[in-house]
């Protein structure tokens, strides 16, 4: 590459003599740090014992695995050494207090995707910067986000960042140690022929999810009047990393489920990191209607519903909330080439 930009320089650059983003900056650049020894120990496989071996649950409710303890214990020695206060890990029930006098909190799931541990899939961590305000820090809503990014460890580790000037990926080169960029003011299609969901559920589904999947199903003889290509790879930074290069929407619905009523992942520290990315890259995040920034959490471990990516499909998915699909499905507005969702 002619023009070679590390992750340090970007910093450096983006927080000149600014007090508080050189705060966030150190943040930031401590995560790193951890994800450099994540991503050595997921590329050992195997070689590191039974990393997907489970030992436990989390304060969601959902099977811990060795890595996921590990990767929170990284995580959180690496923090020590940065201007934070407190720090919220969905492998952790409650809020680790690292400096109160510290001026930043950092919300994040140190292993996304622990159930592809053991089936060499891209797997990764979740992040997001916030100010420290005290006991109330993880309550702010995801718009207060200072930064935000994750970090996969796949065939590449690559670390997705925005610091609320756009979307940049950086590549891990082995051979140096530096985050490289790879991808400035990375810019998601606004249009899309893909999908990602686990379709698996689909008998569990709202009316709207439903109908919506229906007509991308239906493909050029539907009311899209276009084929769709559904993709599902089961941790959310993979599909969400194939979003941000190629274009898509991703769909973690709410479902009638136990436990799912509220959707699956965590607002905190998964939706809301992945919903700053989405819209610093020009798309979109919402739990069907509201914006997922919007949302004010009730708990650090709240639920929430997400779909995100190319903004004209998150807009349109939307409107599909909006309308009833049983009266909708029966109104020329909505037959092919309709006003509202063709």
């Amino acid at each position: 590459m002619a023009d070679v930009t590390t992750l340090d320089a970007y910093l450096a650059g983006w927080a000149g003599d600014d007090a508080g983003r050189q705060a966030v900056s150190r943040t930031v650049t401590a995560m790193c740090e951890a994800g450099r020894t994540i991503a050595a120990i997921v590329g050992r496989g195997a070689l590191e014992g039974e990393m997907g071996a489970a030992i436990g649950g989390n304060a969601g409710g959902d099977t811990q695995k060795a890595l996921d303890l590990r990767t929170h214990d990284i995580c959180v020695e690496a923090l020590r050494a940065a201007p934070v206060a407190r720090v919220g890990s969905e492998e952790a029930d409650d809020v680790a207090i690292l400096d109160e006098a510290a001026p930043l909190a950092l919300a994040m799931d140190p292993l996304d995707g622990s159930s592809n541990i053991e089936t060499n899939v891209s797997i990764g961590t979740l992040f997001g910067v916030l100010p420290n305000i005290g006991e109330d820090t993880f309550l702010q809503p995801g718009s207060k986000q200072l930064a935000a990014g994750f970090i996969v460890y796949g065939p590449a580790t690559a670390l997705v960042l925005t610091v609320g000037a756009g979307t940049q990926i950086f590549m891990l080169d082995r051979e140096t140690g530096a985050f490289v960029r790879t991808h400035a003011d990375v810019r998601i299609p606004e249009t899309t022929k893909e999908y990602a969901i686990n379709a698996s559920n689909q008998r569990h589904w709202d009316e709207a999810m439903g109908a919506y999947v229906a007509d991308c199903l239906a493909g050029k003889d539907g009311p899209r009047e276009k084929n769709f290509n559904m993709r599902w790879v089961g941790s959310l930074v993979a599909d969400v990393f194939r979003i941000l290069i190629r274009g898509g929407v991703y769909l973690y619905p709410a479902d009638a489920r136990e436990g799912y009523a509220q959707g699956r992942l965590r607002l905190v520290y998964e939706c809301n990191p992945i919903a700053m990315v989405c819209e610093q890259a020009g798309g979109a995040a919402t739990d069907g209607q509201t914006r997922i920034l919007d949302l004010v959490p009730s708990k650090l471990h709240v639920r929430a519903p997400l779909v995100a990516g190319s903004a004209e499909e998150v807009e349109r998915i939307g409107r599909y909330y909006s309308k009833p699909p049983r009266q909708a499905s029966a109104s020329p507005l909505f037959a092919k080439r309709g006003l509202f969702l063709a």
